[in-house]
């Protein structure tokens, strides 16, 4: 039925809206990457080391946390520091207010001693200085601008319009930068306003902020190198267990194991599973090619053995043997190849076909060949299996073929009438004698015929059962309640 048909069905296209069917035997397949999927050197093309990219992402994740995190620390220090630094200036200043009166003559005195020795120290780094707009100077019971400026006078921003204290930095001495705080006020029983001042040198305080600032940058430099290092052996332990898949699989190419049996962790444990199973069809097909080859030179040990036997004894009906033993061998020839085509088309991937469109091909090809045979194709026209077009067209083709062929008219072809159900069922019956369940076995055999008054090759059934079988399906047959004559069940994996 193979050879019968093959001229009247024309090449199936891919469905348009079937994107997962695979190129059939003898579709180019699209070329992608040098179409063998190894670079010019021999090598299979990789997109870099996951190592390295692990070990870049945590290093760029380091650099910005432990950067953000350390200037926000840094900050967070100097700026308490300089609190600190601020809050210790602000007391002295409000000590400096609350101890001052006005004299008699308009003058500011100090009612006691502010408590600091170093604003009697010449240039000690702390000074105080009191000054009224239009004022300068003052002496009033011996009290003058701290003895620590000595000679030298601060001069006060001014033009404040609040009470509040105001911080700010001072270069007014060019080898003493200052912290200076000042205020301004107007005292009891006096309507001038005073600008209380008190300045410190930085020096203390910007030697704090170094000696922070160089503790942060050693510790985090430190953190920084210990996650790193962290990072390095997490990834050599994490990436361990892909070594010894690759191991493993070493194993299997110089030993002659088949499975990857080492305990693996769980993240990793899908992938050999999948690398068994696809061990374990490798196995399979290689199985199933010894085994067809076998077959095969067993098939042709006898039709050879029988033309040697005669051409050795030069049999006078030595061209009849040959012809006849040819007939036979190239049955045994064309069945093997049919097999060999549908484990090659399994092997290409997951198919999706819709069995309504192969069987109204089938019946259009079919119907050349028996023009006054009625076909019937009724069921569901969605359902799809997960079988090749060219190897559901082989199956069905032989099946209708058969059916027009003994039958005595009607073929009805019914598609999966239990959308339901796990599996797809095809039904195809026929008006004629049918088949004895006693032969309904031996049937399937190569090479067996029933009717031998008709032309054919009896490779018809043991095509499709062997197809049948190599996609997880199954031929069953059976009597047609309806037409009385052979049912044949073809049951096949629904595609998901």
């Amino acid at each position: 039925m193979a050879s019968a048909i093959a001229s009247t069905i024309p090449p199936t296209p891919p469905a348009p809206d079937d994107p997962d069917r695979a190129p059939a035997t003898g579709e180019a397949a699209p070329d992608v990457g040098g179409g063998d999927g190894v670079g010019p050197d021999g090598a299979a093309p990789h997109t870099g080391s996951l190592a390295r990219r692990m070990l870049l992402i945590a290093a760029g994740w380091i650099l910005v946390l432990l950067l953000g995190g350390g200037i926000a620390l840094e900050r967070t220090l100097t700026g308490q520091v300089e609190r600190s630094f601020d809050e210790r200036l602000g007391y002295l200043l409000n000590t400096m207010i609350v101890i001052s009166e006005v004299a008699p003559d308009g003058e500011v005195y100090f009612i006691r001693p502010i408590g600091e020795p170093r604003f009697l120290e010449p240039n000690s780094g702390m000074y105080w200085q009191i000054t009224a707009e239009g004022r300068e100077g003052f002496e009033s019971y011996s009290l003058e601008p701290s003895q620590s400026l000595w000679d030298r006078t601060l001069t006060p921003r001014g033009g404040h319009l609040d009470n509040a204290p105001h911080y700010y930095d001072n270069r007014e001495f060019p080898e003493e930068p200052l912290r200076v705080v000042e205020r301004s006020v107007i005292l009891p029983d006096s309507d001038t306003t005073w600008t209380f001042m008190v300045a410190a040198a930085r020096e203390d305080l910007d030697a704090q902020i170094v000696r922070i600032r160089s503790i942060l940058i050693w510790s985090f430099a430190a953190l920084g190198l210990g996650l790193f290092g962290m990072a390095v052996l997490q990834s050599y332990y994490g990436l361990r267990p892909l070594r010894r898949i690759r191991a493993a699989i070493q194993r299997i190419r110089t030993t002659g194991s088949n499975r990857v049996s080492d305990p693996l962790p769980l993240e990793v444990q899908p992938l050999v599973e999948e690398l068994n199973m696809l061990l374990a069809h490798s196995e399979r097909q290689a199985e199933e090619a010894r085994t067809h080859a076998g077959n095969l030179a067993h098939a042709l040990k006898t039709p050879l053995t029988v033309v040697n036997n005669a051409a050795t004894a030069q049999a006078p009906d030595l061209a009849d043997t040959v012809i006849r033993e040819a007939r036979t061998m190239r049955r045994h020839v064309d069945h093997h190849l049919a097999r060999a085509r549908a484990v090659g088309r399994r092997s290409v991937g997951h198919a999706r076909t819709p069995a309504c469109d192969s069987a109204e091909a089938v019946r259009r090809a079919v119907e050349r060949l028996y023009p006054d045979v009625r076909f019937d194709i009724d069921g569901n026209r969605q359902a799809r299996v997960a079988i090749e077009r060219q190897d559901l067209d082989e199956i069905l083709g032989n099946l209708i073929e058969n059916a027009a062929k003994y039958g005595g008219g009607s073929v009805f072809v019914t598609i999966d009438a239990e959308p339901d159900a796990e599996r797809c069922v095809i039904w195809i019956e026929d008006d004629g004698a049918g088949i004895p369940p006693a032969e309904r076995t031996r049937i399937f055999d190569r090479g067996a015929r029933l009717d031998t008054d008709k032309p054919g090759t009896g490779l018809g059934l043991a095509i499709v059962r062997d197809v049948a079988e190599i996609y997880g399906g199954a031929v069953e047959l059976g009597e047609s309640e309806d037409l009385g004559g052979l049912m044949v069940k073809l049951i096949l994996p629904r595609a998901g």
